[in-house]
């Protein structure tokens, strides 16, 4: 069995991964283990070591503290109930917007941030 953190660990790999277009072969070959082994790990079957998780955090250019974003004492993910789901990074719609966002050039992607933030708080 699965321990969330693992799992929530897993997720974060898989998502950054994604994010920035990376695939499984790429991120193994940066890591140095097998493709097998990253899908293991974003599935949380397998625990990532501390120096495993150290070699994916410079591969995805993220910081270590990035993975255990999210996560409370109980190893559970947050949220705020009222507005976002407790999984945004397991949300594929949201992470494709994401994505899509920063594809934008930048002086147009803030004229679209400021145009959500308007939105929203009208709705």
């Amino acid at each position: 069995m699965t321990h969330p953190v693992d799992t929530h660990v897993g997720k974060r790999i898989r998502h950054r991964r994604w994010l920035i277009g990376m695939t499984q072969q790429q991120l193994a070959d940066l890591s140095g283990v097998k493709f097998q082994q990253i899908q293991k790990y974003e599935t949380g079957a397998n625990r990532v070591s501390a120096s495993r998780l150290w070699q994916i955090a410079d591969a995805l250019g993220v910081t270590i503290s990035f993975f255990f974003e999210g996560l409370t004492g109980a190893a559970h993910p947050t949220g705020d109930e009222d507005h976002t789901p407790n999984d945004l990074m397991g949300d594929k719609e949201a992470m494709e917007l994401v994505r899509s966002y920063y594809a934008i050039p930048e002086n147009q992607r803030r004229r679209l941030f400021e145009l959500a933030r308007v939105l929203s708080d009208v709705a």
